[in-house]
This record gives C-alpha cells, sequence and structure tokens, in this order.
C-alpha cells in the first residue's frame, strides 16, 4: 500500500507531543507556572513513545525528540521527520520500513483511547486548541481519527539513504503483533 501523506505536520516549540484523546482535552494542562505540570510528565517519559494519566484516560507522549510530526491512518502510525530532503523521501521511507518483517521495533506499552485524539505540542493546554483544525501549514495541532480501543505502542527510529524516520504505530492489542 502506497502512503499518501493527507494529515497536517505538528511541529513542537522544543518538548515532546502528546496524542490527547478529545474527550480529556481539558484535563491536558501544559505547562504552568511553579511545581511540576503536564508538561513536566511529558518530558519525564524516557522512550520512543509512552502512555500516561490524562482525566479518566490516557495520552500517548511521543518521546526522544521534538520531531515535526503527522499520522498515518491508514497504517495507524505516526511519522516523526528525522531527516529528509523532502516529504515524498520520507513517506517512501516510511512505507519501507513498514512493509519490512525485519524492523527491529521497540515495545512502548500500552496505550487505551476512548476514540477520537489529538496530536498537539505537550506545552499547550488543551483548553487553549481551538476547536476547528488548521488548514495547511503547519499547524500546532492535528487531528487523530482512531477508533476507541486498546493498543500496542512499536515505535522505531531509522537511518536509510534517503531519508530518517520515527515512526510510532498502534497495534490493535487483539492483533498480538
Amino acid at each position: 500500500m502506497t502512503i499518501t501523506q493527507t494529515q497536517a505536520w505538528v511541529e513542537s516549540l522544543g518538548g515532546p507531543l502528546i496524542v490527547v484523546p478529545v474527550s480529556a482535552l481539558a484535563h491536558w494542562k501544559g505547562s504552568l507556572e511553579g511545581g511540576e505540570d503536564d508538561y513536566d510528565r511529558a518530558c519525564a517519559v524516557n522512550a520512543l513513545a509512552g502512555a500516561l494519566p490524562v482525566g479518566g484516560t490516557t495520552g500517548l507522549v511521543l518521546g526522544d525528540e521534538p520531531a515535526t510530526t503527522c499520522y498515518l491512518p491508514c497504517h495507524r502510525a505516526f511519522l516523526r521527520w528525522l531527516a529528509a530532503d523532502s516529504e515524498a523521501d520520507l513517506l517512501a521511507e516510511a512505507e519501507r520500513v513498514l512493509a519490512d518483517s525485519a524492523t527491529p521495533w521497540e515495545d512502548c506499552g500500552l496505550w487505551e483511547t476512548d476514540g477520537p485524539a489529538v496530536l498537539m505540542d505537550s506545552v499547550t493546554a488543551g483548553a487553549e486548541l481551538g476547536v476547528e483544525f488548521p488548514a495547511g501549514g503547519k499547524p500546532e495541532q492535528a487531528e487523530v481519527p482512531i477508533e476507541e480501543g486498546r493498543f500496542r505502542v512499536r515505535a522505531v527510529h531509522t537511518d536509510g539513504e534517503a531519508a530518517w524516520v520515527g515512526l510510532v504505530q498502534l497495534v490493535p492489542e487483539a492483533d498480538g503483533r
């Protein structure tokens, strides 16, 4: 299956990105003045990805580095732009990695969501996000159209010839891959 990128790319101000279920956005406080806050909790994730509590559900932190990221719904995967001259090179490398059964995926635990989510900069409070998703450009948020479920999270960083990519893929737990 050829990947065509149709989702918006999201950038970070320097910290990790997070995926927060729409139902829990009001519970994500981002960075606050003084004391430990949600942004600090996201920064404490010391892996390529990891889940943490947000309200009555969980958010998924895309850790390691603040790479510009988009969501590929056809693969339930977050594509992270580590190094590439073009989006076409990046998408081709992602397609190669996703199709390769020898890809050395890192197990990053489980993530559970009650439905659609938002990919956003972890420094931003969920209540500060606009209700509409911006068209074009590099938005501060992107819709993650995903069904309710429990997912095994796996991640990998690769350094291909034309592009270096990061992938964080959500595999329905029942699939057991």
